[in-house]
């Protein structure tokens, strides 16, 4: 096959038979529920636009397997140009699509464990990389979905995984058997899980030797046995109940994040890419995080609508031509600008690793992480003070519609005479799900916390620096020749 279609897609996801529970009840139909679905039209996205021929250099890309094209999802970078096309790519699925596309997670992971695996080899001469690259050549030719999972619950974050009162909170080996192992454990905030064909096991943390049963990452079929997925509330969620579309704002697509527990589940020892070789497990998160971080060109292209939504409400409210409302949208374009710089710097710095894949600056990821855990929220303070406080005390379609009150709201929330009361409500309905509601979640909140929360981004920056070499270059220029220890 290669490469899927959104339809193709979205048949394949039926004939999943995944645990899904939300509001304390079972999923009967994940596909088809008016919560879920946006979401996976959002991952539909992705196929949609790998099959557009004005897209096709982004979206797809050579296998170095088969030699096959595919999603460029399913990819390994083989150059530089790889790392910047990847960057683009995401701009372009954040403005399509407004929301989060939920697959750069496991494409992420897989280029993480093609070099992890590779090192692990080198090391102990294990074939983890050969498991993996037949692996991988069946996610290229099936073109599948991977959900990449890495965040544990953690439990008391002052102690390290062997030292926790309930072993669960990390995910670990509980049996040995000669076909495989038996897991348990749960990985939290899991971004598209529902709409994925795999999910992609890895470490959440750095490791020593007594936490070794937890030093593991596999692959299963999101619907192996013993998988449970619980899904998480977002703000304003059971407005795709209604039967309006005005008040849900974006009128196609979504994201959605579920706990996903593991209750004794199998893995078969061919999808076992890490077992207990705990000193690698930093490594594994290191590499899947700056990859991660790089990745957060989506929220450039989510800043491209919001952008365009804060430029069309000031028209619709006639203060375009207002100095100040010009000066916010170049101060949201100069934030949104910085962010896409530093997402290509990184890519287009990155290097080879000895597996032959390429890597991403990691120094320069961290750092352009760093500024999506702030200018997010300056630009969506921007697009609040453009919008008015109307944002957020607009009442419902319901009453727009209403026999007995419509005709007030269409006739006291009219601004500019030449624009449909309606079309004023819609883009003031877009700008509240991009900054509090359902969207907000993957363009505020996961700009907060996604691949690691502002502090590890600053770790990472602190070891990544060379402060040592600028104080040599300091001295040298103010002629103070002593050494730098």
């Amino acid at each position: 096959m290669a490469i899927m279609n959104a339809g193709q897609y979205e048949e394949s996801l039926r004939k999943l038979n995944l645990v899904v529970y939300m509001f304390g009840k079972r999923v009967k139909n994940v596909v088809d529920n008016p919560i879920i679905r946006p979401s996976m039209s959002a991952v539909a996205a992705t196929y949609e636009l790998a099959n557009k021929p004005e897209h096709e250099d982004i979206m797809t890309a050579t296998s170095h397997l088969t030699g096959k094209k595919i999603n460029r999802f399913c990819h390994i970078h083989q150059s530089l140009d790889d790392l910047v096309k990847k960057s683009k790519m995401g701009r372009l699925l954040g403005a399509y699509t407004g929301c989060c596309f939920q697959r750069c997670v496991g494409m992420d992971s897989l280029n993480a464990l093609s070099i992890v695996t590779f090192d692990i080899d080198a090391k102990y001469g294990t074939e983890y990389n050969k498991r993996f690259l037949k692996y991988l050549e069946y996610v290229q030719e099936n073109d599948l979905t991977c959900d990449g999972a890495m965040t544990d619950p953690k439990g008391d974050r002052g102690r390290a995984p062997h030292q926790q009162s309930d072993p669960d909170m990390f995910m670990h080996v509980v049996e040995e058997r000669k076909d495989g192992i038996v897991v348990r454990g749960a990985k939290a905030h899991q971004t598209g899980a529902l709409n994925s064909h795999e999910i992609i096991i890895m470490p959440t943390i750095s490791m020593r030797e007594e936490d070794k049963d937890y030093a593991i990452s596999f692959a299963l079929p999101s619907d192996a046995k013993g998988i449970v997925y619980i899904m998480g509330r977002q703000s304003c969620d059971t407005r795709k109940l209604e039967k309006g579309t005005i008040d849900r704002g974006n009128q196609f697509y979504g994201g959605h994040e579920a706990l996903v527990v593991f209750d004794n589940v199998f893995v078969p020892w061919e999808r076992v890419f890490m077992y207990k070789e705990y000193e690698f497990a930093g490594s594994l998160v290191e590499k899947f995080a700056s990859y991660h971080r790089q990745s957060y060109a989506c929220k450039v292209g989510v800043g491209d609508v919001l952008i365009g939504a804060a430029q069309t409400i000031a028209e619709y409210n006639g203060v375009q031509k207002a100095s100040h409302i010009k000066d916010k949208i170049i101060e949201m374009n100069h934030l949104n600008e910085t962010l896409y710089c530093g997402c290509i710097a990184c890519a287009s710095q990155g290097h080879k690793e000895p597996s032959g894949t390429y890597y991403v600056n990691t120094l320069l990821a961290n750092v352009h992480k760093q500024n999506v855990t702030r200018f997010p929220y300056e630009i969506s303070r921007l697009a609040q003070d453009i919008a008015g406080g109307l944002m957020v005390t607009l009442p419902s379609e319901e009453d727009f519609k209403s026999t007995d009150v419509g005709k007030w709201v269409e006739k006291y929330y009219k601004a500019n005479p030449n624009v449909p009361t309606e079309n004023r409500m819609r883009i003031l309905r877009l700008i509240e799900n991009i900054t509090l509601g359902t969207a907000a979640v993957g363009y505020l909140t996961e700009s907060m916390h996604g691949a690691g929360s502002p502090q590890a981004q600053r770790i990472m920056i602190s070891r990544q620096v060379n402060l040592k070499e600028k104080q040599r270059s300091a001295k040298r220029l103010c002629g103070i020749e002593e050494e730098v220890k």
